[in-house]
């Protein structure tokens, strides 16, 4: 099954039907939400970092994933994983880790934090697989967490012990 990761720079709102009848049948209005911030002009992932990806099989619209300046944090580095979701059809065949992948690809170099939220167990699990941390404190913001940018390495000092190294580690 080949699986298509797009960047979307046009909502293809036809396409998202659905996604938007399924996820309303299973109690969640997040597809439909995303659908008309877009449309009002609130949220059409086009800032600085920004991004909204579609997950194609066969032509088929079967997942979208967008990525967003964390709109709960008082610093831009910071980014959020909002609207995940797959149809049920398309689940356990890569397509959700696809997508999210391609988000933290696009995030790197732009955010310094990765953050979401969820409450549900087995999607927290699925996040947790793909190098997600459970947020300390979790709050109504933000469940899990990323780095995305990696400590410099400590210098390590290779003189005796008891002696003193500089900061460059020498």
């Amino acid at each position: 099954m080949p699986i298509l990761i797009e960047r979307l720079r046009g909502l293809p709102v036809d396409s998202l039907a659905a996604l938007i009848a399924e996820s309303e049948q299973a109690g969640l209005r997040f597809v439909r939400r995303l659908v008309e911030e877009w449309g009002t002009g609130a949220n059409r992932f086009d800032r600085s970092g920004e991004a909204l990806f579609a997950a194609w099989v066969d032509g088929e619209l079967v997942g979208v994933c967008g990525l967003n300046i964390d709109p709960y944090a008082a610093n831009d580095r910071i980014g959020r994983l909002r609207h995940l979701y797959v149809r049920s059809a398309f689940r356990r065949r890569g397509v959700g880790g696809r997508l999210v992948t391609k988000a933290i690809e696009t995030a790197r170099g732009r955010f310094e934090v990765l953050r979401l939220r969820t409450t549900n167990s087995p999607a927290a699990q699925f996040y947790e697989a793909l190098g997600f941390r459970p947020a300390e404190g979790a709050t109504q913001d933000a469940t899990h967490v990323m780095q995305l940018l990696t400590a410099r390495p400590t210098a390590q000092c290779t003189r005796p012990m008891g002696s003193r190294c500089s900061p460059s580690g020498g």
